[in-house]
């Protein structure tokens, strides 16, 4: 950069600091309007981003790490682990791309992608608050959503921080034995204690949860499964976002019959637990967070 003076360029340089942004490696286009783009990272890492147009919202899926260290078994991205956290101008710099490549003003941001949002932590609310900002991208808080595996100090953190984000826990699972199994991180951060921060979360922000639960062939889609879940989130402030399976090359994993979904959403409703089946968008895609990544790769 030119333009800087050279001293501060000298500086700049001793200290190993840099100025960039990212590069598209790789994009994939949907007929509904869905495209999904891998970006290239100053040290030759890549990580997917998503872009999801609906009517008149426009949404961003950004990622918060480049892998993930969580090893959930249904998921793409967990089985290369993980390589490192982004910072907040690689997090932001996903958002203003996407933004500018589509031409559209952004509506709606979603902290879903690659990663574990909480284990980025400072990163992440560095870019929310600087996306909040008027002086930044002025959006509200309540547009944006934080989605994470169950990670307590941080739900409890996100707490205090007097942000008015929306909270979503990725739970798949509604008995701790199961959710060992899908899940890791369960065996540190149980069922119940999670729960009971998310409850903390909803007094203090008065913000409705929503909880993500992807459902799999005969695995967490029987009865007792609904009728677990109907007796852990009975008369929460929650949501129930029901997620057809992606499938996962060489996942012994199905997606549940479509027959199957409706069911369980319809039981779940019945009980007064307020729950919708996720709209399956770009579905000739590369679907699953860290697939076009392993494209890339040839993985």
């Amino acid at each position: 950069m030119t333009n800087l003076p050279m001293e501060l360029r000298n500086q700049l340089d001793k200290a190993g600091l840099s100025i960039g942004c990212l590069t598209v490696v790789e994009r994939e286009a949907a007929p509904d309007g869905t495209v999904k783009y891998l970006f290239g990272l100053d040290d030759g890492s890549t990580v997917e981003s998503v872009y999801l147009p609906d009517d008149d919202r426009h949404t961003v899926c950004f990622s918060t790490q480049v892998g993930c260290p969580m090893g959930c078994l249904f998921c793409a991205t967990g089985q290369n682990g993980l390589t490192r956290n982004l910072t907040t101008g690689e997090i932001i710099d996903q958002i203003l791309r996407i933004s500018k490549f589509q031409g559209v003003t952004l509506t709606n941001l979603v902290a879903m992608g690659q990663g574990e949002p909480l284990l980025n932590y400072d990163a992440l609310i560095k870019a929310i608050r600087i996306i909040n900002d008027p002086k930044g991208l002025s959006m509200g808080a309540r547009r944006i959503t934080i989605s994470t595996c169950g990670i307590i100090p941080g739900v409890l953190k996100l707490t205090e921080e007097q942000l008015q984000v929306n909270l979503a826990i990725s739970l798949h699972a509604a008995d701790d034995d199961l959710r060992n199994r899908l899940m890791p991180v369960n065996k540190k951060y149980p069922i119940v204690p999670l729960l009971k921060a998310c409850q903390e979360y909803i007094e203090r922000t008065g913000r409705r949860v929503t909880f993500e639960y992807t459902l799999i062939d005969g695995i967490n889609d029987r009865p007792q499964d609904a009728a677990n879940l109907i007796r852990l989130l009975r008369g929460m402030l929650c949501h129930v976002n029901l997620i057809p399976f992606n499938p996962v090359p060489g996942s012994p994993f199905r997606r549940s019959t479509p027959s199957q979904i409706h069911w369980f959403a319809a039981e779940l409703n019945r009980a007064h637990i307020e729950t919708t089946i996720r709209k399956e968008r770009g579905t000739t895609l590369t679907a699953a967070c860290g697939q076009l990544q392993g494209k890339f790769r040839g993985e």
